[in-house]
């Protein structure tokens, strides 16, 4: 896909971004929209509002990440670009495992860079939960297709796809069950599969170097290594925000921060935000601040095969399906760092180190589903930043991921492959024919039987047409707070179905503007 020539290509893209070192003493500042979180929803908002001529202040709790900063090594890279060292998780019937970044660009610099449009019916399942009718696909087309031209989203080239990325494929093809590339916002990208670890190749299009960039050409000021805590209220408004400036990766607090603003927007995450609105005492006419968690649980299988295919080769998540979209199962190609992959792998001392010697023979396939009838929720420690996180992974929704794991399995068995590790408690962890691999489907599988970990997360602040269904209305303002809006993934009804980034960038995109109109 060739690049718009029109927007500018700088050497540094985070030229003019504030960071720790440049801080000598507190930080007062007033502007007319304050935006905290530099994520996806964001960026989006403050490179719109931008734009339309307002001044625009930029908060994010994390450091800026070049190219130079990237670095493979998975425990070294989670501990300086995700919260808690990336051993945040949720608790509840199960332990939950869940990531979210701390970084300019929140989750796009580490996420695979899928770029999904949900499909109607997750509009109007939304519409029978919250009220949400005017918005509908219909009306949200038009905020998709202004981000994926931003971002240059496209299929992912077959040419970088890689074996393991076509094994998929294969088997999909087999058996008659519709995959398609997925669409992702890269620009050039080289297929070297470290979208977890950061693009060393630049070829991500990440809020950072994207929205972030767009932003402060047209005025926006970012201010990175700032942690917001308070929202300043009087009455029905917002008048600013109160917070610290953080150490990266020591978390040492520094200086005070306070800014005012006639609007603020808040974008900090769907875990993040509700802290924020809690530990502020912040209206909450419907109850639901914090409330209503859901995620998209996952589990992956291993296909091993008897010929190397080099799976640390191709795009991070270059193929998937949506056959079965509508029953809430999304099959997909998954890769991550090494270091990751091999804490699933099987085996003790040199049985665990003959395993690891077949590393070239393996593919992880993955299952997410849309759990909708588990809940969560978030709440605000007494002391501290770090969220509490409570997830139940309910039986109905643990039958539907077992169901797509059978169908993985299937597929793994139809690309060729000689064996499947299934990860599974009370399954044989290495099944070798296709017939033993029934067991999958055979053997009712409780959630504890399961090593599940869910990066998609939403629901905490959700969007309601009345004020007593939800904590912001359809354009996303608070239902109290006539100048305060979120658009983070919090706002979302339910599940979005397909990976989240893209609907929540076209709901910032749409509440922008919102905004820019009436502001």
């Amino acid at each position: 896909m060739k690049l718009d020539v029109a927007r500018p290509v700088f050497a540094d893209p985070h030229r003019g971004v504030k960071i720790f070192a440049e801080y000598a003493g507190d930080i007062r500042a007033s502007c007319d929209v304050l935006v905290i979180g530099s994520g996806p929803g964001g960026a989006v908002v403050a490179k719109e509002l931008a734009e339309a001529g307002r001044d625009v202040i930029l908060l994010e709790e994390g450091p800026p990440f070049g190219k130079k900063d990237f670095v493979q090594e998975a425990g070294e890279s989670m501990h300086r670009t995700l919260r808690e060292g990336g051993t945040r998780a949720a608790r509840g019937n199960l332990f939950f495992p869940t990531m979210q970044a701390i970084a300019l660009g929140g989750g796009s610099l580490i996420n695979s860079a899928i770029c999904a449009r949900s499909p109607s019916f997750v509009f109007d399942k939304w519409a029978e939960t919250t009220g949400t009718h005017a918005l509908t696909r219909a009306a949200l087309d038009p905020h998709y297709e202004r981000v994926e031209k931003f971002l240059f989203v496209g299929p992912t080239p077959m040419d970088v796809q890689g074996e393991r990325n076509l094994r998929f494929k294969r088997g999909c093809d087999a058996l008659g069950i519709s995959s398609e590339p997925t669409f992702r916002n890269v620009a050039g990208c080289k297929g070297s599969g470290e979208c977890f670890t950061g693009c060393r190749n630049g070829a991500k299009q990440s809020t950072d170097v994207s929205y972030v960039p767009a932003a402060i050409r047209a005025g926006a000021r970012v201010f990175t290594s700032v942690r917001a805590e308070h929202l300043v209220i009087a009455g029905r408004k917002v008048t600013g925000v109160r917070g610290r400036v953080v150490e990266p990766f020591t978390r040492k607090e520094t200086h005070a921060v306070e800014i005012e603003a006639k609007l603020v927007v808040l974008a900090a995450g769907c875990m993040a935000t509700p802290v924020i609105l809690q530990k502020s005492n912040a209206p909450d006419p419907g109850g639901y601040v914090g409330k209503e968690l859901q995620l998209h649980p996952g589990l992956a299988i291993m296909a091993v095969y008897d010929d190397p295919i080099d799976p640390w080769k191709g795009a991070t998540q270059g193929f998937h399906s949506l056959h079965y979209i509508e029953d809430h199962i999304k099959l997909e190609v998954l890769w991550s760092p090494p270091a990751v992959l091999a804490a699933r792998l099987p085996g003790l001392g040199h049985e665990y180190q003959g395993t690891l010697l077949t590393y070239d023979r393996m593919a992880p396939f993955d299952v997410i589903i849309a759990a909708d009838r588990s809940r969560g929720s978030v709440r605000a420690k007494r002391n501290g930043w770090e969220p509490e996180i409570r997830f139940d992974f309910v039986q109905e929704d643990v039958d539907v991921i077992q169901r797509g794991l059978g169908i993985l399995s299937d597929i793994c068995w139809a690309s060729g492959c000689s064996g499947i590790l299934p990860g599974l408690h009370g399954v044989p962890e290495i099944i070798s024919s296709k017939a033993d691999s029934e067991i999958i489907r055979a053997r009712r599988l409780d959630a504890r039987d399961t090593i599940t970990a869910a990066n998609h997360a939403f629901g905490t602040t959700r969007m309601s047409r009345r004020p007593e269904d939800g904590v912001v209305d359809e354009d996303g303002r608070h239902h109290a707070l006539e100048n305060l809006y979120i658009t983070d993934t919090g706002i979302f009804p339910g599940s979005p179905a397909v990976n989240p980034m893209l609907t929540c960038m076209a709901l910032a995109d749409r509440i922008a503007l919102g905004i820019a109109a009436r502001w």
